[in-house]
């Protein structure tokens, strides 16, 4: 089992940015796969950025890609987010998720999740 808890979300204005934490608890953090997923309201839970277990390889959703910035300490289990440049589109349920197989975007290839942690942008 992985038990994964994010922080680090807010209010923020358009343009601004914020850093989001997913810090891993329980088996080893370092031999998974990681992701960032995030729902907004009334929509599906959609893929945002996705880390190989080394770190070696990040991929981004088209919608962040060029804004956000996907990484992760192996030392201090944890994963992170940064977001620059906010639009009120990114408003939504922030989520990491561990144990997708390569370069996994669907929410079924991923076997834990965390709580999520809200992040508003406003205009």
């Amino acid at each position: 089992q992985v038990q994964l808890v994010e922080s680090g979300g807010g209010l923020v204005q358009a343009g601004g940015s914020l850093r989001l934490s997913c810090a891993a608890s329980g088996r080893t953090f370092s031999r998974y796969n990681m992701g960032w997923f995030r729902q907004a309201p009334g929509k599906e839970r959609e893929f945002v950025a996705g880390i190989t277990w080394t770190g070696s390889n990040t991929y981004y959703a088209d919608s962040v890609k060029g804004r956000f910035t996907i990484s992760r300490d192996n030392a201090k289990n944890t994963m992170y987010l940064q977001m620059n440049s906010l639009k009120s589109e990114d408003t939504a349920v922030y989520y990491c998720a561990a144990g997708g197989l390569g370069l996994a975007t669907r929410l079924d290839e991923y076997d834990y999740w965390g709580q999520g942690t809200q992040v508003t942008v406003s205009s």
